[in-house]
């Protein structure tokens, strides 16, 4: 490792380690390595502006934030929700699973785990805690493990970030994302059902089936959108990025037309918060090219990529190390930082072994996704906790079931890559 290297990690961890953002944190100890190996501190502008800029499909993200609060702000919330208690709700721990089957559906159409937990979660957390139907601490925690679920079906704005890094395709990403989605769903109600069982946890009044079939149609619309975005990317009619704005677009014309539910001045605040969230993507995206190319120059990629074919390392072990490495690192670091610094590391050994990347990048997914949820600093435990007022000792007390179901999930996601390659091969995909 050079000196100039050195210098750039030191400052690196010294900066994050009082307190200053991240991306800001990778930008100064990008220049101080320019300043060290002697090479213009302009480099990291043009680097940061060329990679940014030049990036067509960098578009969807801000797309699907504002799909995202747009869908929050109207009543197609409340419209999926009754839905999901209509169908799921007569089970035992019956708003436990709607927890978790409204995540489901919701995460067709946000991309975002927080999302998910801050809109409506909250709203499910409530609902629990009425009456004292759930402990607040039970309701938060599996509103927390449920909302996990937000960035692995598509559209999914982790994974087009994988993609930007990767150059994995990502129709088969999104399409990839699926079964793992379902598969995370099923270990959350199965255990969400073991504790209610345990813990006698109430069961909700069975909606008659008669009504059903009108609550289906109510929310049928808003049920369409994962729909539209998958037929529009593999039925060659739209790109991923021309797909994010038909996202938004269509959540637009829902809320203001169809649902009647949105005003003007609301949708000027929606698109305020939207510009301020993708701002701060945005940031942590330019930082992370920036370390990105300084991490390539250094040849450090090929180098690891080496190292571990020359170990005989095989591609399940490879893969269980990295993982464990970045659930360690998701209890730290936000999975943005994680996705753009730490994951392009290792794509040349995953060629190398001959790992495909689109599973790669699902398991990858899944597993920042978790360390959403994982103590000390999971974003999720405290989202939760700033929106609901629910304390977050109780939260993280609640929680360790759930990450328990989940990494199991995970584990099966690593072993069976049929469970994540299987639709995108149906499709054609010839990873």
């Amino acid at each position: 490792m050079s000196i100039e290297l050195l210098i750039m990690v030191g400052s690196l961890f010294f900066l994050a380690g009082i307190g200053m953002p991240i991306a800001y944190a990778i930008i100064v100890a990008s220049m101080a390595y320019m300043l060290a190996a002697g090479s213009s501190v302009g480099l990291v502008g043009k680097t940061l502006v060329d990679g940014v800029y030049q990036s067509f499909l960098l578009l969807a993200v801000p797309l699907f934030i504002v799909a995202a609060n747009i869908m929050n702000a109207g009543t197609i919330s409340d419209r999926l929700l009754g839905f999901c208690i209509a169908t799921v709700g007569r089970f035992k721990g019956g708003l436990g699973h709607v927890n978790v089957m409204a995540s489901l559906i919701f995460s067709g159409m946000s991309g975002s785990a927080v999302a998910d937990a801050a809109g409506i979660g909250k709203i499910i957390i409530d609902m629990m805690r009425k009456d004292g139907r759930f402990p607040a601490g039970y309701a938060a925690a599996i509103t927390a493990a449920s909302a996990t679920i937000g960035p692995i079906i598509p559209p999914s704005i982790p994974m087009v970030l994988y993609a930007l890094i990767s150059n994995a395709s990502i129709g088969a990403l999104f399409l990839g994302g699926i079964l793992p989605g379902l598969l995370m769903g099923a270990v959350l109600m199965a255990m969400n059902w073991w504790i209610s069982h345990r813990r006698n946890f109430a069961t909700e009044e069975p909606v008659p089936m008669r009504e059903l079939p009108a609550v289906t149609v109510r929310a049928f619309p808003a049920l369409m959108m994962p729909v539209i975005l998958l037929y529009g990317i593999y039925g060659g009619v739209t790109t991923p990025t021309e797909a994010a704005a038909v996202a938004a677009a269509y959540a637009l014309l829902l809320s203001v037309f169809f649902y009647r539910s949105l005003k003007i001045k609301t949708l000027y605040t929606i698109l305020v918060d939207s510009a301020r969230s993708s701002a701060a993507v945005g940031i942590v995206i330019g930082g992370a090219l920036i370390l990105n190319y300084i991490v390539a120059s250094e040849n450090i990629p090929s180098a690891l990529a080496a190292y571990l074919v020359d170990v005989n390392l095989s591609p399940i072990v490879f893969l269980i190390a990295v993982n464990l490495l970045v659930l360690a690192l998701g209890c730290l670091l936000d999975a943005t930082t994680i996705i753009l610094v730490i994951v392009p590391l290792f794509i040349p050994t995953c060629n190398m072994l001959g790992i495909d990347l689109v599973q790669f990048g699902v398991v990858i997914v899944v597993n920042c996704m978790i360390g959403l949820i994982t103590p000390p600093y999971g974003i999720l435990l405290f989202v939760i906790n700033a929106v609901t007022g629910i304390p977050l000792r109780d939260i993280i007390r609640e929680i360790v079931p759930f990450l328990i179901a989940l990494i199991g999930a995970l584990l099966l996601l690593i072993l069976f890559p049929g469970i994540v390659l299987f639709l995108p091969r149906l499709f054609g995909y010839d990873g």
